[in-house]
């Protein structure tokens, strides 16, 4: 038995983005998407104004989008699910003139996530192998690839996992303490959740590509005949 170096044809022909590309775009989605929203929000409640926050961390998410569109560059799915919510949320507070709904809305939303990501793990693509691409280049090879569908199942379930938690502590926070204590909490739970989920995702995706010989540097694939 010898040890035949086969090259990676698909490797060959779509071009896999180094490991610190991969990182850099990851944060820099979440940096957009969640910790700058969270950062302006809880600044302007602490200067005693919630309208002010619910509408600054709004207009920092329609900014973002149009930079992006205006100047070609893609916008990650993370930004539009962000946007959706904070508009219907912030409408609706507007147009109640309160805030109670504004916080329990998500909360809720969240439960129907969890359930959503737990039940993709039912049908032949789960919700990460779905969201994917906006992440790494993705082609039908790689989400044949058995090691690549068993990656997605588990951060499926992870996130699932990770949305449901913080879920039910929302839930438990807006029953036991005021709206303003939830709202300074929340602005410190949410994007430190994303940040945490978002390392621990990285740390089993780039196991499982160095295991595939996805990362560029790691020579072609060795292959026993």
């Amino acid at each position: 038995m010898s040890a035949v170096v086969v090259p990676d044809a698909t490797a060959a022909e779509v071009e896999r983005p180094p490991l610190s590309a991969i990182v850099k775009h990851v944060a820099q989605a979440i940096l957009v998407a969640n910790v700058v929203p969270s950062v302006l929000f809880y600044a302007c409640l602490s200067a005693g104004n919630i309208w002010l926050a619910l509408t600054s961390a709004l207009l920092w998410c329609y900014g973002a989008m149009a930079w992006r569109m205006s100047t070609g560059r893609a916008v990650s799915g993370l930004l539009v699910l962000t946007l959706i919510g904070l508009t219907g949320k912030t409408i609706f507070a507007f147009a109640t003139n309160s805030t109670s709904f504004y916080f329990w809305q998500p909360a809720l939303t969240e439960v129907a996530v969890a359930f959503l990501f737990a039940g993709s793990l039912l049908t032949a693509r789960p919700l990460v192998a779905r969201v994917a691409g906006d992440f790494y280049p993705m082609d039908d090879d790689l989400h044949a690839r058995p090691r690549i569908q068993q990656l997605f199942w588990r951060l499926t379930l992870l996130w699932a996992f990770i949305v449901g938690a913080k879920a039910a502590v929302s839930v438990w926070l807006l029953s036991t303490v005021s709206t303003t204590t939830y709202a300074s909490l929340k602005s410190v739970i949410a994007p430190t959740t994303a940040v945490v989920g978002a390392v621990v995702t990285v740390l089993i995706a780039v196991h499982a590509a160095r295991r595939e010989g996805l990362l560029p540097g790691r020579g072609p694939v060795p292959v026993l005949a």
